[in-house]
């Protein structure tokens, strides 16, 4: 699973929780995720190694070419070295913070129980598709404009269990998402 997929699967399943958790409502506007990922393999961390290094050796404009498009799906500062989160901005339409919703990709994954204590949820996750996947998760609204949650997520790799730890911090930037586009 390439590594901008999985950034979008965690904050879109670590969403698909929140609704559940919010005792207040989240603030519309563009979103800053600081997401941080570990595998048990390191697989994962290897492969962000070998493309910070592909990266760096492009030519300038290249390189920058890239970075715009990553920009435009909302990963900030392009990726960050081993162990670092990853920033990833993300934009809560009006709508989506009167449902209670907070953005994330459509995707193969559905929440498939929560339990909630106040303004925490705990939950679990099943995926399905090319590479399947279950986990289990707890997310945490601070206040309007702020949340965190982990992930601990499960999948098969060639015939053997990868397991993933997720963290992630998100905070309110600004009423306007600029060029980040909603996720629907």
């Amino acid at each position: 699973m390439k590594t901008t997929a999985v950034l979008q699967m965690t904050v879109g399943l670590l969403a698909l929780a929140s609704a559940a958790a919010q005792a207040q409502k989240l603030t519309p506007g563009l979103w800053e995720h600081q997401v941080t990922m570990k595998t048990g393999s390191g697989q994962m961390e290897a492969a962000m190694a070998q493309m910070q290094a592909q990266l760096a050796a492009m030519p300038p404009e290249k390189r920058k070419q890239i970075e715009e498009a990553m920009g435009r799906h909302g990963m900030a500062g392009g990726l960050p070295a081993a162990g670092q989160p990853m920033t990833m901005k993300v934009c809560l339409t009006p709508e989506q913070a009167a449902r209670d919703e907070v953005p994330h990709q459509q995707g193969q994954c559905k929440q498939t129980s929560s339990t909630r204590s106040g303004n925490t949820v705990k939950f679990t996750i099943e995926c399905g598709g090319t590479r399947k996947a279950n986990g289990t998760g707890e997310f945490t609204v601070l206040s309007p404009k702020e949340h965190k949650g982990s992930l601990t997520i499960t999948t098969q790799r060639k015939e053997r269990e990868e397991t993933m730890a997720v963290q992630t911090q998100a905070r309110w930037l600004s009423a306007t998402c600029g060029e980040v586009k909603p996720q629907l």
